[in-house]
């Protein structure tokens, strides 16, 4: 064989083992560690609020925890949660409830008690009473606006730390199963007229307002979340509403 024959079959058979090269059989394109973008943070900071926060409930049996233990009605509830969230942070509490008071003895008895405007949060959650009571709706129409404002001015004139609930639906509690069918369908019917009409008011007037009524109608097929008495919310129910406050409460307490 030629020497210049020789040359070009080696050359030719150097190339071809070339391609061949394991180090090439892959089609990815090395990186390097610099170039990789990392993932985004899902942690999110937590907001400082105050050292000291003041709460005040205002309400009726359902605030004041009627037929369960008084660490085991929301507000206290509430308390307990935000002091594990926050625990650099004091919590009072106080509570203007009493069992069958409708808008107009919440407005007495807030107006009798007078207490101070200097309340960073403050729940509203009234009514039911009105409608059991059978008064006129139009009672309600009056006053609920008036508690609403009288909340605004006990929260330091500040509507961001209003927080209003809505009713609570006993007729699916065995006390409400005494009502009947049609009965029962007339207090939903009458409740979803008084909370329309709640939440309503609070979107036209930039208010936080938090629905827990569908929780309470769990009632009949779930009666661990009715009290011992077959009637007002138990403890696990209060504990439901909690849970569906927070992330509004934390908002309202960010400074």
């Amino acid at each position: 064989m030629k020497p210049q024959f020789k040359q070009i079959v080696t050359v030719i058979l150097s190339a071809f083992l070339l391609s061949c090269s394991p180090e090439e059989s892959s089609s990815e394109t090395p990186v390097s560690p610099g170039s990789v973008t990392p993932p985004p943070t899902t942690q999110i900071p937590t907001t400082p609020i105050s050292k000291s926060i003041n709460y005040l409930a205002l309400g009726d049996s359902y605030t004041i925890g009627q037929s369960v233990c008084e660490t085991c009605r929301y507000p206290e509830q509430l308390k307990t949660s935000l002091k594990a969230l926050y625990p650099e942070t004091s919590f009072s509490l106080k509570v203007i409830a009493t069992t069958g008071w409708t808008t107009s003895n919440l407005l007495t008895a807030i107006k009798e008690q007078n207490p101070e405007s200097n309340y960073d949060l403050v729940t509203l959650l009234i009514g039911v009473n009105n409608q059991y009571q059978h008064r006129d709706f139009s009672i309600y129409e009056k006053e609920f606006p008036e508690l609403v404002t009288k909340a605004i001015a006990l929260a330091k004139g500040d509507k961001k730390n209003v927080i209003v609930l809505s009713i609570p639906d006993y007729a699916y509690t065995s006390f409400g199963m005494m009502f009947g069918i049609e009965g029962r369908m007339k207090i939903t019917d009458e409740i979803n007229k008084y909370n329309t009409f709640a939440e309503n008011y609070c979107i036209m007037n930039n208010l936080t307002f938090v629905s827990i009524t569908d929780i309470t109608r769990n009632g009949l097929t779930n009666t661990s979340l009715v009290a011992s008495d077959g009637l007002h919310p138990s403890e696990s129910a209060y504990a439901m509403f909690v849970e569906r406050m927070m992330p509004k409460v934390k908002i309202a307490l960010q400074d």
